[in-house]
């Protein structure tokens, strides 16, 4: 039987919770958020949104279907969002060391260990998760060997500069030009634009946007306070006075309502998981979608110009907003979540539709 090495989580209000180390042997600091979906953990680590943050899966048993083959379509992974793992370190309850998947090519501990990860297991990770809920997100400390890091904040950090692409990539040879300003764009993001007949032109986060040409502008997710994102807040500011259609999710969303001259704030802990509830604004229509952020617009604060498009029903967050007049909108969860629910994948076809009604009135 393989023998495991102790390894701590310390988080800022004191507590500790010691477990064995089944990833990189090493410590490391970050925010410690958690996430309730029962699976989904490739996708999971390699979203850019967990940039410098702690995870905290309260699924009981973790790793039992390995980690999926690195095949590429259109130069992306078909099974996972990015081409890195993000997180900083992940925190398990019980670790399935055996592993059996059609797809899977080797375990969850190995993939943490190329990736100089280090993964805990055999903490309560549900206590975790209820003192972070009362307390809110908390920054943490993985500490292996008695070495302890510093604290680290990553919010203070732009962390987008940190996952956007470094120069323009385009994907696909579509009759629809989209412009996808990158955040830290999850990949299932471009299949979804790609399998709607695009061309996805990919360019960083602080690209002057006015040099392109384009039908759509799309606005990724990404980590982090979204008012470290200046550049792309300023270039949206200019994308506003015209009337080309414009489809932000998640840090898109935030970054489109400070461009309208809203706010934002960091909420108490986020939501991140599966299964989170939220109904379209106006009507009796709710979804169940897949999210993942920290931070919301504050309703209030939204100009005569926009309106809130959906709300969390668990808090009554924002979840979205539309322009009264132009074709702009938004989410704060994720339509092409993968893993997770598809029920708002329609909202790429009316994004679509929004393109082709902007060409015929020329």
């Amino acid at each position: 039987m393989m023998e495991y090495k102790k390894i701590r989580l310390k988080l800022e209000d004191g507590n500790e919770f010691e477990g064995y180390s089944f990833g990189y042997e090493g410590s490391t600091a970050g925010e410690v958020v958690f996430n309730t979906a029962m699976t989904g953990y490739p996708e999971s680590l390699t979203d850019p949104s967990y940039r410098g943050q702690i995870l905290v899966l309260t699924y009981p048993i973790v790793g039992n279907y390995g980690v999926p083959n690195e095949e590429e379509e259109n130069n992306m992974f078909l099974f996972f969002e990015s081409h890195t793992l993000h997180i900083s370190a992940l925190i398990i309850s019980d670790y399935s060391a055996e592993y059996s998947h059609w797809n899977a090519q080797k375990s969850l501990g190995d993939w943490l260990k190329e990736n100089k990860i280090p993964g805990i297991f055999g903490v309560d990770t549900r206590h975790i998760t209820k003192l972070l809920r009362e307390k809110g997100s908390m920054l943490g400390k993985v500490i292996f060997n008695n070495e302890e890091p510093e604290w680290y904040d990553p919010n203070q950090d732009n962390l987008v500069e940190q996952v956007t692409v470094k120069k323009k990539e385009v994907y696909g040879n579509g009759k629809h030009r989209i412009l996808l300003i990158d955040c830290g764009v999850k990949y299932n993001i471009i299949r979804y634009l790609l399998e709607r007949d695009t061309t996805v032109i990919r360019v960083p986060y602080n690209h002057d946007i006015t040099k392109e040409e384009y039908d759509g502008l799309f606005i990724s997710n990404g980590p982090g306070d979204p008012k470290l994102c200046k550049a792309t807040i300023d270039q949206l500011a200019v994308a506003y006075g015209k009337d080309t259609p414009i489809f932000g999710i998640c840090l898109g969303n935030q970054l489109m309502a400070l461009a309208a001259a809203a706010d934002t704030y960091k909420l108490k802990y986020g939501h991140r998981s599966h299964n989170q509830p939220v109904l379209q604004a106006g009507t009796n229509t709710a979804y169940i979608t897949s999210q993942n952020h920290g931070f919301a617009i504050d309703n209030d604060t939204l100009g005569k110009d926009w309106e809130p498009l959906f709300i969390n029903l668990n808090d009554n967050t924002n979840e979205g907003m539309k322009h009264r007049s132009k074709p702009f909108f938004s989410t704060q969860f994720h339509p092409e979540a993968s893993g997770g629910p598809t029920d708002t994948a329609h909202l790429f076809d009316e994004f679509i539709a929004m393109i082709e009604a902007s060409k015929q009135q020329g």
